[in-house]
């Protein structure tokens, strides 16, 4: 292979953020996707080579990676994208990187896990946000207490949305929720569990939603029971509740369709001032055997350390610092791994 990193749907929102933080950081991407237009427009502005290919034709996607030593998916929703790209990169040796935060997604992923040590080929989904943070923080709660059994996770602060963002929620919504139970992970009624928690800022609500950990934190701890949260006004969980039996009517196509057109319509993405001004606080606590421990993490916001976490660790699986197989970012790289990215910062919050 002759190129390091290639960036497929690298115009979008977050796609481009981290093509230009990539591209700051001497990485020199080879930029990717399925229209023309943006993607030369893109390439052309920053002098970059460029590739234009859908993922309709695996012969055609494989052609058009196998030069490429490490393949960075940016174009969600994942639950279209991952598997042609996934199966790609085992047939042609490249090493498969997403920004995935769908439980779907990481699970097709995780089971291609032999397929991809057979191919010597890396498998890590989720190196943005969700779950580079909350994967880390599971990690360094789990070396805390390594025999917990339950472990819960929460968010706050996510105040800034892009277009594929709300894109993929919109395709969650008529799945209602999920947790990990007992190893498995089981659907739940939306608001299936609510608790007030404290991230920082005092005691808040917070329901059960299905974030990414729910797949990536048991194959990270080996806990077999996850929670996640996010906190919500306290009237929203109510609302969440009462509506649930109406969630299946979500993913009728008509409407799935329509509120897709209106994200299209209304969405362009948080500014760089309202990033610069973004903080997102994260809680975890695991327990078992009597004992508790739980800890809080303080990001900046949620695009901007998307981008520098990507690129940081497209850059490592570029230098080959990285097992082949199925990864998750804490069990590749250490829970400190969340550390060394400015702006962070985490604290024990007490136990028993």
């Amino acid at each position: 292979m002759g190129d390091d990193l290639l960036i497929y749907g690298s115009y979008g929102y977050t796609g481009a953020l981290i093509t230009e933080t990539a591209d700051e950081e001497g990485l020199e991407p080879t930029l990717a996707g399925r229209r023309a237009e943006p993607v030369e427009r893109q390439a052309t502005d920053r002098g970059l080579d460029h590739r234009v290919f859908s993922l309709d034709h695996p012969t055609v996607v494989e052609s058009n990676i196998s030069e490429f030593d490490v393949i960075l998916n940016c174009a969600g929703p994942f639950s279209a994208t991952a598997d042609p790209l996934v199966a790609a990169c085992i047939e042609t040796g490249t090493d498969y990187l997403d920004i995935t935060g769908e439980i779907a997604a990481f699970e097709a992923t995780a089971e291609r896990d032999r397929d991809a040590e057979k191919a010597d080929v890396t498998l890590l989904p989720g190196v943005g946000f969700d779950v580079v943070p909350t994967d880390c923080l599971a990690a360094y709660l789990h070396t805390k207490h390594s025999d917990a059994d339950r472990l819960s996770l929460a968010i706050d602060g996510l105040g800034t949305f892009s277009p594929g963002t709300l894109k993929s929620v919109i395709e969650g919504l008529s799945q209602g929720g999920a947790a990990r139970i007992d190893g498995a992970i089981e659907s739940v009624p939306p608001a299936w569990k609510v608790r007030d928690i404290d991230l920082g800022g005092g005691a808040s609500t917070a329901v059960t939603i299905p974030w990414g950990d729910v797949s990536t934190a048991y194959y990270t701890t080996g806990i077999p029971n996850v929670e996640t949260y996010a906190t919500i006004p306290s009237y929203a969980a109510t609302m969440m509740r009462k509506t649930g039996p109406l969630t299946s009517l979500l993913g009728v196509s008509p409407i799935q369709r329509a509120l897709k057109g209106i994200v299209d319509a209304t969405v362009s993405g948080p500014t760089a001032d309202e990033r610069a001004r973004s903080t997102t606080r994260i809680w975890g606590e695991i327990e078992g055997d009597g004992k508790r421990v739980a800890a809080r993490l303080r990001t900046p916001d949620t695009y901007e350390f998307t981008a520098r976490t990507a690129t940081e660790i497209a850059r490592r699986v570029c230098d080959d610092d990285i097992e082949s197989g199925f990864q998750t970012p804490a069990s590749a790289f250490g829970p400190e791994f969340v550390l060394e990215f400015d702006g962070v910062e985490r604290e024990d919050v007490g136990g028993r």
